[in-house]
């Protein structure tokens, strides 16, 4: 039993060795309540969190540097876009959800009794309401299209020229990627597939990703849950069917210029492609933990909600009348002021739908066609997914709603008031294709090529069918030497630019650099000194390039959101872009090579780096850090780079710590689902002090995976005590 009272549910939750909750249930919306009551129990700091998060109330409790992500929250709408897409949610779907939410209320006290951290900050737990999970999952998503990247678009364009505006476009540290790949029977020793990869995302302690099975007489499905969220969005094996994700990199958020302009009596008007139009306004207070409350207005046009210069012309964007000194008054003579802004439109705000309604029906599925049905209602993070079943169906697609718009929409900052820029209502066709023997997918440009502006290199995606090209006998045993493969790609322009050097110019020091990198395997192993000494070189070449004097009008800051900084900032922006910028750009090719060969005497002079690992090391983000990991020196040392397909991500040139990683490794077998296989960074736990809150860490560094365990009787049942 789950539960006490009128209100006890027929529930059983079992345990694996490594703590994995596996619920079963007599139905559906039993099984939504257990499955929140159990996070609520094992994790019920991070509920916590993600609650405040996603309402925009943070710094209450985490204090003044929180301030910021509140602000843009509640500037953005988001609280209030979960409560319309709640109200549309159909009945049998709002019920279920509404289930997941009773679970979580019911077993935050006791969960919040388990973790120090309610007592470190004298936090109590809230209460969820109905529609908070849909308000979690826009909030852990709302950033993964990348908007801000226009925001840096435009800078280049306005101080650098409309040539160079998708000169940096890759994808950088402030995107989310992934790896995912399907093989057919054709190339599996079983000769069923196997569905495999790793979500990137920033890592955070405790992770992401819950491991959970959900069971009862309608389903049996495992998979990585999202803390929060009811069911398996992403990841799921029902026996039957398995489906993965990645981000698809595509477009589907716009940035409009809007003019506004206020009224004596208080009210606010949007420049629209006709003229003049209400917009709404309010004014909302944040709370700061040990500091004074700081007063934010909210503005939202007919285009959406302004995320930028809502507060009437002090933070203005670059380009308003308050930057170009073109004066308030709004050009019609009425001496009105006026001030510009930017307001965000996106799919959930203008269409109220979430997309809910495919979780529950994915844990229904029983083929490829079943997922495929489910995800023609997914609405955002648009993913590129893949899928497989036990009959040898595949599925290789797009899921999600990408708007019909005109292109400049997708590149740049686009002006309110021309019509030219208004969504037509229209969903742009999602892709498919077919899948041979094998098919990959890691954020590259591909499938989603339609859809989006920047995408991964390649090279992941290349090397894992290179990878995957080696065998014709696939095990899911096997599949963990792809997930953990350290060769880099990306290192190859820079070391042609090295060979190019006259070594005969070269300090004594500098030619042993330039002969350790020719001579270095391109493997980014952690215990490799030859791998840190690439890193050193490329951090100094990227420096380097981001002081060269072409890039001089980019170096002064953009007075946007401090939010949004990780997209703007140059030096990021020169490190991602290393590969283009060494053949293309606005810095002469002469120059280019004076930086390499002065990036190789400044290794040369320096002492030899240690071990890769030594410097690139985890640094997960925590709301509250713990003691056994402050300082942060004490995370562990990494092998992997961005590029790799063991993709572990820090920003060259400014720092070796690796904020992103993967944030689970799975692989569903298709033949038997006792052969799958899973991991997870740190732990099932979120209870510093338990013994499952970060067991999986040595496995998941030394690039191992558990056991996935489905025989009831090789589970531990739990009797859980009653308070």
């Amino acid at each position: 039993m789950i539960g006490s009272g009128p209100n006890a549910v027929s529930t059983e939750v079992y345990r694996d060795p490594y703590g994995i909750p596996h619920l079963r249930a007599g139905g559906p919306r039993e099984l939504a309540r257990a499955q929140g009551l159990v996070t609520a129990r094992d994790r019920a700091w991070q509920l916590e969190v993600e609650r405040h998060r996603a309402q925009g109330t943070t710094a209450a409790f985490l204090g003044a540097a929180e301030t910021g992500w509140d602000a843009f929250v509640r500037q953005a709408r988001l609280a209030d876009t979960a409560r319309r897409c709640h109200d549309r949610l159909d009945a049998e779907t709002a019920a279920w959800v509404r289930a997941y939410v009773d679970g979580v209320n019911e077993g935050l006290a006791e969960g919040a009794r388990r973790a120090p951290e309610f007592a470190a900050t004298g936090l109590a737990p809230g209460r969820w309401e109905p529609w908070t999970p849909l308000a979690v999952w826009l909030s852990t998503h709302i950033l993964f299209a990348g908007f801000p990247t226009k925001l840096w678009r435009d800078q280049v364009a306005r101080r650098l020229g409309e040539e160079w505006t998708e000169l940096f476009a890759t994808d950088g540290p402030g995107t989310a990627g992934s790896n995912g790949w399907v093989v057919s029977g054709a190339r599996t020793a079983s000769g069923a597939p196997i569905v495999a990869g790793d979500p990137h995302r920033f890592i955070e302690a405790p992770g992401v990703y819950q491991q959970i099975r959900l069971s009862c007489p309608e389903h049996d499905v495992l998979g990585l849950a999202v803390p929060g969220v009811p069911g398996l969005a992403h990841f799921g094996h029902t026996g039957r069917v398995a489906w993965a994700i990645t981000n698809a990199m595509a477009d589907y958020q716009d940035l409009y210029r809007e003019r506004l302009r206020r009224h004596p009596d208080g009210r606010v008007e949007a420049l629209g492609p006709d003229g003049w139009e209400p917009a709404t306004a309010h004014t909302e207070t944040i709370r700061v933990a040990d500091a004074a409350p700081v007063a934010i207005e909210v503005i939202e046009t007919a285009r959406g909600p302004v995320i930028i210069g809502a507060d009437g012309g002090s933070g203005a964007a670059p380009g308003s009348t308050a930057d170009t000194g073109h004066g308030g008054d709004t050009g019609h003579g009425d001496g009105v002021p006026a001030w510009e802004a930017v307001s965000l439109r996106y799919p959930p705000r203008v269409t109220g739908e979430s997309g809910f309604a495919a979780l529950p029906a994915l844990l229904r599925a029983r083929n490829v066609e079943d997922v495929d049905r489910a995800l023609d209602r997914w609405i955002e993070p648009v993913n590129v997914v893949q899928a497989a079943d036990a009959d040898g169906g595949l599925l290789h697609r797009v899921a999600g709603y990408v708007p019909v718009r005109d292109r400049l929409n997708s590149l740049r900052v686009v002006p309110a008031w021309e019509a030219a820029h208004a969504w037509t209502g229209e969903a742009a066709a999602t892709p498919r294709a077919e899948v041979g023997e094998q098919a990959v997918m890691a954020n590259a440009r591909g499938l989603a090529a339609p859809l989006g502006v920047e995408f991964a290199p390649p090279h992941r995606a290349e090397r894992i069918s290179a990878l995957l090209d080696a065998s014709k006998a696939w095990t899911p045993a096997a599949m963990g030497a792809v997930h953990t493969d350290t060769d880099n790609p990306s290192a190859r322009r820079l070391l042609d630019a090295v060979r190019d050097t006259d070594e005969a110019a070269l300090s004594p020091g500098a030619r042993d650099v330039r002969r350790a990198l020719l001579g270095w395997d391109r493997r980014m192993e952690a215990d490799s000194t030859d791998a840190a000494l690439y890193a050193a070189v490329r951090g100094a070449v990227v420096r380097r390039l981001a002081a060269h004097e072409a890039f001089t009008e980019l170096r002064t800051p953009a007075p946007y959101p401090e939010l949004f900084r990780p997209w703007l900032a140059l030096g990021p922006r020169v490190a991602f872009a290393l590969e283009t910028l060494l053949v293309a750009g606005p810095v002469p090719t002469g120059d280019v090579r004076g930086i390499v060969r002065a990036s190789l005497e400044e290794a040369g002079a320096a002492d030899a780096p240690p071990a890769w690992g030594v410097t690139h090391r985890l640094a997960p983000w925590q709301a509250l850090p713990d003691e056994e990991h402050s300082p942060d020196a004490a995370w562990p040392g990494l092998g992997g780079d961005h590029d790799c397909v063991l993709s572990t991500s820090s920003v060259p040139g400014f720092t070796d710590r690796s904020a992103r990683a993967s944030a689970a490794r799975y692989v569903w077998d298709l033949a038997d689902r006792e052969r799958s296989l899973w991991v997870v960074p740190f732990g099932a736990s979120g209870v510093p002090g338990d013994p499952h809150h970060r067991d999986q860490l040595p496995l998941w560094l030394r690039g191992g995976l558990a056991p996935v365990v489905t025989d009831w009787n090789d589970l531990v049942k739990e009797e859980h005590e009653q308070h």
